[in-house]
């Protein structure tokens, strides 16, 4: 699946517990969240890739000076 040029994954391992991964960068991140709801593991999964894209956005250090 995609989210935002992620590539993720969401496996089902056991009832009620779904595995997921996916990469940003050079960094693999993994986990695994419990639901029984196999749409909210996703969602799960793409608020935490938002999350991660975020703390990888370049920061800008521009500081504008006001007169």
């Amino acid at each position: 699946m995609m989210h935002r040029g992620v590539e993720y994954t969401v496996t089902p391992s056991v009832p009620g517990v779904w595995q997921w991964q996916f990469r940003v960068g050079d960094a693999v991140i993994s986990g695994k969240t419990e639901t029984n709801i196999r749409l909210l593991a996703i969602r799960r999964v793409q608020l935490r890739i938002d999350r991660e894209l975020k703390k990888a956005e370049p920061k800008d250090r521009d500081v504008k000076s006001r007169d």
